[in-house]
């Protein structure tokens, strides 16, 4: 009897580490329209290396240029996310990013919130890079704030939901609206709080893109395409009014993730996660005290 209970409950039971994360119950995507590319943004740099067909961006690299779009209006927060994908075989030392950042407000002294796909090799993943940088810490002697991960899919497949949700109190990055990183506001020396504008590229950066600049670029497999669809930006621009509510990733209004949400991400990053800056020994964690204060 006990033999066949143990079967049953095996048949039952999703195993933990089936190939496909537990639903998040919630889907924060659904509560914001898709939005043209042209009515959010604009070229920033690389006009020649960028083309719009049907809402869908298409952007390049080669020898002579990469890429870069940006929003028409800075925000104070918001949901931001688009549908992705990214080139298959040979990508070693190219960056497709999609990014909050006031870098051009304050240069030297800038925030940045990031998603990037790391360029890879033949038959190894692509790794998605979260990080974030507040007053500075990109800048100069870099002090990033790093998890990186291996996704549960190919994004070189099909078009994929990448997004970040940044509020006062928060960060969360999400894939397809499951949340794989939340990052929290424990201070206002470790957290961005200065408007930022949405941004994506894509560009060389061989110095250190692929397993810390290994491999480089090659341009025998160019051009480099990324696609981007499906953009969605709401939320709280730098005009709103004071009382502007900023959005949620989940159905609490305060913020925060439900129990669920929870679950979801705690097996993303177990069983996807390759990499987190607080767990790195050679890191000097006197610069990032987000890691080890409550």
């Amino acid at each position: 009897m006990a033999i066949f209970l143990s079967f049953l409950l095996i048949l039952l039971l999703p195993s933990a580490n089936a190939g496909w994360p537990p639903s998040p119950g919630y889907w924060p995507s659904s509560k914001f329209r898709p939005m043209s590319f042209y009515k959010g943004f604009r070229n920033l740099w690389g006009p020649g290396h960028q083309s719009v067909d049907q809402n869908a961006l298409t952007i390049w690299l080669d020898r002579t240029s990469g890429s870069g779009f940006k929003s028409v209006k800075p925000f104070r927060s918001g949901y931001f996310g688009a549908s992705i994908k990214v080139q298959p075989g040979y990508t070693a030392g190219v960056i497709t990013a999609f990014y909050l950042s006031n870098n051009e407000a304050h240069p030297g002294f800038h925030d940045e919130v990031d998603i990037e796909f790391l360029g890879t090799t033949f038959g190894k993943p692509y790794t998605l890079q979260t990080n974030v940088y507040i007053r500075g810490s990109g800048d100069g002697k870099i002090i990033g704030r790093e998890m990186k991960f291996h996704l549960w899919f190919d994004p070189t497949k099909d078009f994929h939901h990448y997004a970040i949700l940044w509020s006062p109190r928060e960060i969360i990055f999400l894939v397809d609206d499951v949340p794989i990183r939340r990052y929290p506001r424990k201070s206002a020396a470790t957290f961005p709080l200065r408007p930022m504008w949405l941004y994506g590229s894509i560009w060389d950066a061989s110095s250190w893109a692929t397993e810390d600049g290994k491999y480089k670029a090659d341009y025998r497999y160019q051009p480099f395409v990324a696609r981007y669809t499906n953009f969605k930006a709401g939320g709280c621009s730098a005009y709103a009014p004071a009382w502007c509510r900023p959005v949620s990733a989940s159905p609490f209004l305060s913020g925060g993730l439900t129990m669920q949400q929870r679950r979801a991400m705690r097996w993303v990053q177990r069983y996807h996660m390759v990499y987190n800056y607080c767990r790195d020994p050679k890191r000097n964690h006197a610069l990032t005290p987000e890691c080890w204060t409550k």
